[in-house]
């Protein structure tokens, strides 16, 4: 009922009692089309039947979340299960908004859908689809060769994790060019080690340049200036010149965390974590490349995207990949499915999905550390070749 500034009516006493008794509560305050947070009269309500220890059970998406955005600007109502209707929101995919909706289930109600979907989340199959595979006349080279520009005398372990990701990401070699060769070559004797630069270092298809880098602007200067698909991650976003990412005909992919975006966009890390798809979408416009936003909803947003490309939601994170040194990981991992031959799109959505099914994996509800999560990743990949 209306609240008449003398405290809350009849109706709404009933309604509180009523939640408070519950075993099951079914959410169905506000659709869709509704915007903001929940109003001033519907917020005991949900404060109740968070209180009451009841199951709760939305209708479509969570009172109070933005169905087209995943932002939460007020109160909302948390359910244990979401039933939405004729296809997922994209409030029930991205967070904030998606740790509101629980377990979400899919009821079709024959709707007739878009060819385009604003975004999508990929599967085992469609993600098994892009994995390199190498075939008879395949070698080394033929297979892809990453370079791996990182670490720092500071950063040794960086450089380390990043081509511990590349060595198990599709390539027929890793490249590392940097100061910590000797860190590398005695946890990796595979690895082909430079120490004259990116620039130096012998031919490659893809590189990754950043992680643990600390002040050194000169390989990210030389590995822009490559004609070839680049990752930039970590210091590498902070060195890299923009009007240099914005001229490269070759691909790129950036991929920041909150704060790394932040910086990039010259807005408070708040802002990000709250508008997660809007951060990442602005991103990839203002420089012209792939973005891959890490976070509790890994997004990756292509320059194209609003041009029949959706926005990718990543449905395989842990909260346990959030540990230092697993976006090394991710970073090389990524990088060598860029030198095998994958679009940089594909390439951090499927070196996200394989990531967090690594991070679940090594994990097994106990903390993990990044050498771990690379570990794990062969087991990942097989796991989703079988389907």
């Amino acid at each position: 009922g209306p609240d008449t500034g003398t405290g809350p009516d009849v109706g709404t006493v009933a309604a509180l009692a009523a939640v408070r008794r519950a075993d099951l509560v079914v959410d169905g305050i506000v659709g869709i089309g509704g915007t903001g947070g929940l109003r001033p009269a519907a917020v005991p309500l949900a404060e109740a039947a968070e209180r009451s220890g009841a199951a709760v059970v939305a209708v479509d998406l969570p009172s109070g979340v933005d169905a087209d955005t995943g932002e939460v600007r007020g109160t909302a109502l948390r359910a244990d299960l979401t039933v939405t209707f004729g296809t997922h929101k994209p409030g029930l995919l991205v967070d904030p908004a998606r740790e509101y909706a629980g377990s979400v289930r899919l009821v079709g109600i024959g709707l007739d859908l878009p060819a385009v979907p604003e975004l999508e989340a990929l599967q085992h199959a469609d993600v098994a689809r892009l994995l390199p595979v190498p075939g008879a006349e395949s070698d080394k080279y033929r297979r892809g060769v990453v370079g791996i520009a990182a670490g720092s005398a500071r950063y040794p372990g960086a450089a380390v994790l990043a081509v511990a990701g590349a060595l198990r990401g599709g390539a027929g070699a890793v490249r590392y060019a940097g100061p910590a060769g000797r860190d590398v070559i005695a946890r990796f004797p595979e690895t082909l080690v430079s120490d004259r630069g990116p620039k130096h270092a012998g031919r490659v298809q893809a590189w990754v340049v950043g992680p643990g880098a600390g002040d050194d602007a000169g390989p990210v200067a030389e590995v822009l200036a490559a004609d070839v698909p680049v990752l930039i991650d970590a210091d590498g976003l902070r060195l890299a010149d923009a009007s240099a990412v914005r001229a490269r005909s070759a691909p790129t992919l950036l991929t920041p965390h909150a704060g790394e975006a932040a910086a990039l966009l010259g807005v408070e890390r708040e802002e990000v974590e709250a508008g997660r798809l809007a951060a990442a979408r602005e991103l990839a416009g203002r420089y012209g490349a792939t973005v891959l936003l890490k976070g509790s909803t890994t997004l990756v947003a292509d320059p194209k995207d609003g041009d029949g490309t959706a926005v990718r939601v990543n449905p395989t994170g842990t909260s346990w990949l959030a540990t230092a040194g697993s976006g090394d990981v991710l970073s090389g991992l990524a990088g060598s499915l860029l030198a095998a031959g994958l679009p940089a799109r594909d390439a951090g959505s499927a070196a996200a999905y394989l990531h967090g099914l690594a991070g679940r994996r090594a994990a097994h509800g106990a903390p993990v550390g990044a050498h771990d999560v690379a570990e794990a990743i062969p087991g990942a990949w097989r796991d989703v070749l079988r389907g």
